[in-house]
């Protein structure tokens, strides 16, 4: 749906609602469109956890390194 900036102005709310059900709002200036309204969906969240079991741990860095570790550098 395409409407003039004027139309758009008086039924901002009406056409916010028509976004919002997945229609496509088109605000023209004359003949030439210059914005399309669109819904806001919300973001995905991401989970905590989702990689538990899959990773394997990390080297402790501060830990001091054995004999064994020197004689093999």
């Amino acid at each position: 749906m395409i409407y003039d900036l004027r139309t758009a102005k008086r039924q901002l709310s009406r056409l916010i609602e028509a976004a919002d059900a997945g229609e496509d709002v088109v605000i023209a200036r004359g003949e030439k469109p210059v914005a399309r309204l669109l819904p806001v969906r919300p973001a995905r969240r991401f989970r905590l956890g989702i990689l538990a079991g899959k990773v394997g741990s990390a080297p402790d860095f501060l830990k001091p390194m054995s004999e064994e570790d020197w004689n093999d550098i």
